[in-house]
């Protein structure tokens, strides 16, 4: 049983993907999807703690993101839906039949998508669980404006240590993370830019999701028609996921038949980090709990 990831890539949807696998195969599966301007390494502690409870995780990096592929049809592939796809290609490629899934913000959208079968019927029979990181299906504009001001024009640095002082900053919503932590979260997101200063991972054409499908996060419908268990971590700070939109999930899909269970997580906003205890044995009883 491995404690430490091995790192993986494949064509899948005609893009190069990297994921990062911790466990042994013949374990459980849980998908652990990342954030919008992430990347799998983001779930390294939700890892290496499901791994000893005797978990398969699999951490894939969205196109665009980290070690995967940047799109050259940004317009058209970084939507819910590709991913969606990009998701079900990723359980074919590893031969998975059913899995768990946790996903953060934008990780956990993807899930509600892929969940509900409305755009790719097969995954719908996959997830056994859901585990939505500080995500709904409607989000507060005032916070996806300041998301997309960030994301959009990411900073460059002459230093790593610049870069990690604003990760310190924008992610201070993520709650405690200890210095080590901090770091990792630096050195597994940056890249050099031919200038040589560094900057974020990801590809910055990646908001134009925002632009070319305004409402791709207004996914209402694909919640409601949710069967599964479904865990909601809220951070208690979140301008994200608003108290009355909760209160309305509540009373639909899932909520309205007592498969929602919802979370306050305290000292955090967007989002949890899911790398203290507290935060982990959570996810871990639900997918137990799931089955």
């Amino acid at each position: 049983m491995s404690q430490q990831p091995s790192s993986h890539y494949a064509t899948l949807c005609g893009r190069e993907t990297h994921w990062v696998e911790w466990g042994a195969p013949d374990a459980p599966a849980v998908i652990a999807w990342h954030g919008l301007a992430r990347t799998g390494r983001d779930m390294d502690e939700l890892a290496q703690h499901l791994v000893v409870a005797g978990y398969r995780v699999i951490c894939p990096d969205t196109v665009g993101r980290g070690l995967s592929q940047w799109s050259p049809l940004p317009d058209e592939e970084y939507t819910l839906a590709f991913y969606a796809r990009l998701a079900d290609a990723l359980c074919d490629h590893l031969g998975l039949a059913r899995v768990h899934w946790v996903g953060t913000s934008m990780g956990a959208a993807i899930g509600t998508v892929c969940a509900s079968g409305l755009v790719v019927p097969a995954m719908k029979g996959r997830i056994a669980s859901l585990v939505l990181n500080d995500n709904a299906p409607e989000l507060a504009a005032p916070a996806l404006e300041r998301i997309k001001a960030y994301a959009g024009t990411p900073p460059a640095f002459d230093t790593v240590q610049e870069l990690e002082v604003f990760f310190r900053t924008v992610y201070r919503p993520y709650g405690w993370l200890s210095d080590a932590q901090w770091r990792r979260l630096t050195e597994t997101s940056t890249r050099r830019l031919p200038d040589g200063r560094v900057t974020p991972h990801y590809d910055p054409a990646m908001v134009r999701q925002f632009t070319a499908h305004e409402n791709d996060y207004l996914i209402w419908k694909h919640y409601d028609v949710l069967d599964l268990p479904v865990l909601l971590l809220r951070g208690a700070e979140s301008d994200l996921v608003l108290p009355e939109v909760v209160a309305r999930m509540k009373t639909r899909g899932p909520g309205a038949v007592g498969r929602l269970q919802v979370i306050e997580v305290p000292g955090c906003g967007h989002a949890p980090a899911l790398n203290v205890p507290d935060q982990l044995n959570a996810v871990e009883t639900f997918i137990r709990a799931a089955g």
